[in-house]
């Protein structure tokens, strides 16, 4: 099996036309379309304002004090 590679251009009627070189007997042949698809604008990223998670997270006033025992025996409270 030989592979050759072209350029074509899609008609309007979606059709392929190919003018195959002299060399290539008649027969029934393989044939791959490998074309690329339109991409879709990416959607505009909002601009990021400093401060607006500002009260959805909070840190308890407690969080850097040392764990009580029980944490790390399994125990509960």
């Amino acid at each position: 099996m030989q592979a050759i590679e072209m350029e074509a251009q899609v008609t309007k009627n979606h059709e392929v036309v190919l003018d195959l070189p002299k060399d290539i007997k008649q027969g029934t042949v393989k044939v791959i379309v490998m074309y690329d698809k339109e991409k879709e604008p990416s959607p505009q990223k909002k601009e990021r304002q400093f401060g607006q998670f500002k009260e959805v997270f909070f840190i308890a006033d407690d969080f850097d004090d040392e764990l009580p025992g029980t944490v790390w025996l399994g125990e509960q409270t």
